[in-house]
């Protein structure tokens, strides 16, 4: 298993690294999660969301279980008594695994997908099969997987958030950078196209995303848009 979006970076050789340092990117996805089974009932959504059954939402929390517990394993298999690891991952305050502050970037991806079914551009067959392989866990959910595991000490947990647009206070930008729509889509596109594209075919990329911008654009201008950050930093038992 390989963790997408996060990049380990042991100090000395793995037979003595004493520190190991990961990051997400706010829109990377945290782990190759693999597409948990039972997704069948989640139509019309392609993550979790206020209207997934709760088997959904279930299956998504059963599989980060068991991935994220494999990383932590494998993670300290290269660290020292002592060693160090700090991850930061995209999560969520709630506890409710279907809050807006953690799906929404991927309802409003939903929403263009579902427009272009409307519109006959995409069968929904193809939409209710397709799921992201993601999870955002709570402060409580990784600690716990932490405890359970074994390995680590937990040294620091805390959340910090992130606006979407990382440009949103800079100065001097062109238009182009000013144009949050664009920004943020640029990078879930980075993203996420390797998935949809092998889904849904290469051909619909632009329009997908050009859509999304779109949407994007209109929410961010009408209400708050932040990514939650779960910060933890681990100590090898």
């Amino acid at each position: 298993m390989t963790f997408q979006g996060m990049t380990l970076t042991p100090f000395s050789d793995f037979s003595e690294a004493r520190v190991c340092t990961s990051y997400t990117l706010p829109i990377a996805f945290n782990g190759s999660l693999r597409v948990p089974e039972g997704l069948e009932s989640n139509k019309g959504n392609i993550y979790m969301a206020s209207t997934s059954p709760p088997e959904v939402l279930k299956a998504y929390y059963e599989q980060f279980q068991k991935d994220f517990s494999l990383f932590l394993k494998c993670r300290s298999e290269e660290l020292v008594a002592g060693g160090r690891m700090v991850l930061t991952v995209l999560g969520r305050r709630s506890d409710d695994p279907s809050s807006k502050e953690c799906c929404y970037i991927w309802e409003l991806l939903a929403i263009a997908l579902n427009d272009m079914v409307i519109e006959g551009l995409i069968e929904e067959e193809k939409l209710n099969s397709f799921n992201i392989p993601n999870y955002t866990p709570s402060p409580a959910e990784v600690k716990s997987e932490v405890l359970k595991e074994g390995s680590f000490c937990i040294d620091l947990l805390e959340v910090t958030e992130v606006n979407w647009n990382a440009y949103h206070n800079e100065f001097n930008l062109s238009d182009a950078f000013k144009d949050g729509g664009y920004n943020v889509a640029k990078c879930v596109r980075a993203v996420a196209e390797p998935l949809l594209a092998s889904h849904f075919g290469e051909a619909i990329m632009d329009e997908v995303f050009r859509r999304y911008r779109e949407i994007i654009a209109d929410r961010m201008a009408k209400e708050k848009t932040e990514f939650v950050n779960v910060i933890i930093s681990l100590i090898k038992g």
